[in-house]
Formats: structure tokens, C-alpha cells, sequence
């Protein structure tokens, strides 16, 4: 039988990445770059340029203080006036909203 003495020695451990410079700023992706939204989007989130995270955000506090989506199935929403301009449509689920965002984001 083994004993602790007999055991092989741990590993030493990995040293770790040193820091980035505090210069060194990432570019923004995607999701935080700002951009402009139309007229439409706009009479939602504010006309100033905004990130896609942002706009989700927004629309999300817009529908729920609107009492908009569908209190049978709560992944569809139910489009106002105001959102109606943005959609296209009455109603939309919660994943095809994205979608509708991209047309009115430069």
C-alpha cells in the first residue's frame, strides 16, 4: 500500500497572464458598438445613438410597462402602434424580435 511519501509531487502551477495595459482598449463588438436608430425605433429607446444590447434592453422595459405581451403565451409579444412600425406586424415572438431591430439600427 502507498504512502504519502511515495505520492508524486503536484504540479507547479500555471503562471498567469499579466495584465493588459490600461491603454489597450478593446474595440466594441457587435453587441456594444452604438448605433443610430430610425424615427420609428427611435420613439422608443430615444433618437441618440445606442448598442444593440441597449435597444433590447429598452424594448424589453417599453413591453413590460405596456403590459404588452400575451398573457396566454408570454413569448409573444403584442405589438402597439409604436412597435407595430418596428415589427411590421401585430405579433411577434420574443426570437424573431431581434431580427426586426436590424432593419432600423445604422
Amino acid at each position: 500500500m502507498p504512502t504519502k511519501s511515495d505520492a508524486k509531487p503536484k504540479a507547479a502551477a500555471k503562471p498567469k497572464a499579466a495584465a493588459k495595459p490600461a491603454g489597450d482598449a478593446k474595440k466594441p463588438d457587435g453587441l456594444s458598438k452604438p448605433l443610430q436608430p430610425s424615427a420609428e425605433l427611435g420613439a422608443i429607446v430615444g433618437d441618440k445613438p445606442i448598442s444593440r444590447g441597449d435597444v433590447v434592453s429598452k424594448v424589453w422595459e417599453y413591453i413590460k410597462k405596456n403590459d404588452l405581451q400575451n398573457p396566454e403565451n408570454k413569448r409573444e409579444i403584442l405589438a402597439d402602434d409604436k412597435l407595430e412600425k418596428v415589427f411590421g406586424k401585430k405579433k411577434v415572438t420574443m426570437f424573431e424580435m431581434n431580427k426586426h431591430f436590424s432593419a432600423h439600427l445604422k
